[in-house]
C-alpha cells in the first residue's frame, strides 16, 4: 500500500497523448546522448535525445541515431555527414565526449514517416542547422489548434 497524497492534485489535467510534431524547424538542445549497440550487433549508433526549448511546442522532445559504427560504409558516411552538421550547428568542431553538444541551442528540421511496423506517423530529425541564438523564431511549423479541430497537419 502506498500513501499517494502529496503526489497528485485533483485538478490535474488527463493527459491526452501526443501526436507528432509537425513538418519544421524548431529551436533544440540536445538534452541526452548514449552510444548503444545495433540490434544486430554488426555496430553502434549515436542516440540522441532532442527537446524544442521555445514556441507552441516547448518540452517536446524527438530522438535521432547515427551509425557511427556499422559494416555498411554507406550508412557510416550518411551518420558522419549528419554528426559534421551537428557540429556545426553546435560549433563543437572536435567533441571528445558527446556531452561537449549538450544544452547548446541549434534549428532541427523535423519531418514526419510512417512507421514500418504500425502504419503510424513518427518524427524523423532531417537536418541540423546554427541557431541565431535565443529568441530565433526558429518554428516554421503550424501552432497546435486550439479550437479542439483537427490540426492542419493531420487533414
Amino acid at each position: 500500500m502506498a500513501d499517494l497524497n502529496t503526489y497528485y492534485s485533483p485538478d490535474d489535467e488527463p493527459n491526452t497523448g501526443f501526436d507528432p510534431l509537425p513538418n519544421g524547424k524548431y529551436l533544440c538542445v540536445i538534452t541526452n546522448s548514449e552510444m548503444k549497440p545495433t540490434r544486430n550487433g554488426a555496430g553502434e549508433y549515436l542516440e540522441l535525445e532532442l527537446e524544442v526549448i521555445e514556441g507552441p511546442y516547448k518540452s517536446r522532445k524527438v530522438w535521432d541515431r547515427l551509425t557511427l559504427k556499422h559494416t555498411n560504409e554507406m550508412t557510416v558516411k550518411i551518420a558522419r555527414g549528419t554528426f559534421r552538421q551537428i557540429r556545426d550547428a553546435t560549433g563543437v568542431a572536435n567533441p571528445s565526449n558527446s556531452i561537449e553538444l549538450h544544452n547548446l541551442p541549434i534549428v532541427v528540421a523535423v519531418g514526419l514517416k510512417k512507421r514500418t511496423d504500425t502504419g503510424e506517423l513518427t518524427n524523423v530529425v532531417k537536418g541540423y542547422e546554427r541557431s541565431g541564438g535565443a529568441g530565433v523564431p526558429a518554428v516554421t511549423a503550424p501552432s497546435p489548434s486550439s479550437n479542439g479541430s483537427v490540426a492542419p497537419w493531420k487533414r
